[in-house]
């Protein structure tokens, strides 16, 4: 498992580890690696959050957006932006696939990246209203749901063709589904039903898109998977503080 980590983190991250074979190998078949390196990942991205109370909202929530791209990189808004030009095409599977091959960047891919960007900005903002822990808790409940979004393609997805999704899907069936959903537990049973909430939303982000993917493209290929991932933080990041705000508990955002 600690190899299978190493692997995740050295695909979900920029951190400078789990980049040999045999890390990959590993993390291919260990789709409970996903969330385990949102743990990590979560954790890093959540720093800023912790002047919460010390800094203005706005000034935190930029600085948690700096993290997020520090930290993860462009890779997976890469993916983001190909599906969003896939999505604006009207055609075959194929055809769709081949304008995600274009590094031609279209409406579909610039108003996907800046609808997730500003969600993210937004949520990232409301966040900042919440008391301290529970901000925190949110933040990581929004990664690690992230990454249990993009094991919920590896366990229940068909690849469209061969690459990224295949190597993921190859081995993986719904079993595998069981143990990633059981490492999100911790995180899931802290600060009451927010980081519930934020699961239960990356999780239905991730059935969601699977079943567009099948219909559209043929199946989930590594531009879908990073899709989720960005698709899935924004919204189990909202779902977090709307889980928190329906509770009964007022905020301002400022």
């Amino acid at each position: 498992m600690l190899r299978a980590l190493r692997g995740s983190l050295g695909y979900l991250s920029r951190l400078p580890i789990g980049q040999g074979e045999a890390a990959w190998r590993a993390f291919t078949g260990t789709p409970a690696a996903f969330p385990l390196a949102g743990y990590v990942v979560g954790g890093l991205v959540a720093v800023p959050v912790l002047a919460v109370g010390t800094l203005p909202g706005p000034v935190v929530a930029a600085a948690y957006l700096a993290g997020v791209v520090g930290v993860t990189g462009v890779n997976h808004a890469d993916g983001l932006a190909d599906v969003g030009d896939a999505a604006a095409v009207h055609g075959s599977p194929a055809e769709r696939r081949e304008v995600m091959r274009d590094t031609t960047v279209g409406v579909g891919a610039v108003l996907a990246l800046g609808t997730a960007i500003a969600g993210l900005a937004l949520g990232a903002l409301a966040v900042t209203a919440l008391p301290l822990p529970v901000a925190v808790a949110a933040v990581v409940a929004s990664e690690v749901g992230a990454k249990l979004a993009m094991a919920t393609l590896a366990c229940l997805g068909t690849p469209s063709h061969e690459g990224f999704g295949a190597a993921m899907v190859d081995g993986n069936g719904p079993v595998d589904l069981l143990g990633a959903l059981g490492v999100t537990l911790p995180i899931g049973a802290v600060a009451g039903p927010v980081t519930a909430v934020a699961l239960l939303a990356a999780l239905s982000v991730a059935l969601l898109v699977r079943r567009w993917a099948r219909r559209a493209l043929g199946g989930v290929g590594g531009d879908v998977f990073g899709a989720t991932n960005e698709l899935a933080r924004v919204v189990a990041l909202l779902a977090a503080v709307a889980a928190w705000q329906l509770g009964g508990v007022p905020w301002t955002p400022f």
